[in-house]
Order: C-alpha cells, then sequence, then structure tokens
C-alpha cells in the first residue's frame, strides 16, 4: 500500500515538471534556432492563472494504483469489486492531481510595439520583474513567445 502511495506521489512530482510557460525556460528543441525579435514597452501586466493539463496521465497512474490498492481489500469477488471501485476512485483523483500540479501562476503582459501595434502574452512569472514602463524584446521561436527585459544598449 505504501508502494502503490509513493508511485501516486511520484507520477503527480513528474507532471508538474512536465510543462512550463516561464521565460527562463526553453525547450531543448527551441535551443540553436533563429528566433524573431520585437522592441517594445510594457503597457500593463495583470496576475492570471494557466489552468492545468488533462493529458490522462494522471487519471491513468491513479486508476492503476486505486485498483492494485482495492483489490487488497476482500477475497473473491470482494477484491473484485474493491479493484474496480479502486480504480475508478483512483482515476479520478489521479486527474484532479494531475490538474493540480499542472495548474500555474502567469502574468498577462500587454506590450506596446515601436510600430504601434500592440501584443498581449501570457507566461509564467519569471526571474525578472516587469513594470509598466519597461522596455523589452518579444522573442518568438516556433509560434512561442515570451517577453523579457531589453538589454541595455
Amino acid at each position: 500500500m505504501r508502494f502503490i502511495l509513493v508511485c501516486a506521489a511520484s507520477a503527480a512530482l513528474l507532471l508538474s515538471a512536465c510543462s512550463t510557460t516561464s521565460p527562463d525556460v526553453i525547450k531543448r528543441e527551441d535551443a540553436q534556432r533563429m528566433s524573431n525579435v520585437l522592441d517594445g514597452v510594457v503597457l500593463s501586466t495583470r496576475e492570471v492563472t494557466v489552468e492545468g493539463s488533462q493529458s490522462g496521465v494522471g487519471a491513468a497512474a491513479g486508476g492503476v494504483a486505486g485498483g492494485v490498492a482495492g483489490s487488497t481489500v476482500g477475497k473473491g469477488k470482494g477484491a473484485i469489486v474493491g479493484g474496480v471501485l479502486g480504480a475508478v476512485a483512483g482515476g479520478v483523483a489521479g486527474n484532479v492531481i494531475e490538474r493540480g500540479a499542472t495548474r500555474e501562476e502567469a502574468l498577462e503582459i500587454l506590450v506596446q510595439l515601436k510600430n504601434g501595434e500592440r501584443r498581449a502574452i501570457v507566461q509564467a512569472k519569471g526571474a525578472e520583474v516587469l513594470a509598466p514602463g519597461d522596455p523589452v524584446i518579444i522573442v518568438t521561436t516556433g509560434g512561442k513567445a515570451r517577453v523579457v527585459k531589453a538589454p541595455r544598449s
């Protein structure tokens, strides 16, 4: 039983490490790629929450753990019923854990470009604090964008 709980907790930790929108984390496949860069100024920022994902991994892991745990209750048909009920409950719990583990606090940043156009980008809070009036650059790679403070000239 303890082993099952450790496995479920490990799965939740792995899920939380799977994805981020942080401007400080670059995916391996985006390294050594040419990126487009736009200059702009921060107009405003506001805190938002990026909803957690439901890939099915959490539900599957929880279902297996719950099924194994439930099957240890009783004997014969009782073990079968316990396994089925445990699998259903574990699947639901695993899904909830996955959504919570992949949920992320973020910022919506409104930027005015030098040509007057405006862009809104949502990204996780990074090491840099962005405030209205800050000169920034928008770096776009592979269809994804991030906002960072502009380097000093």
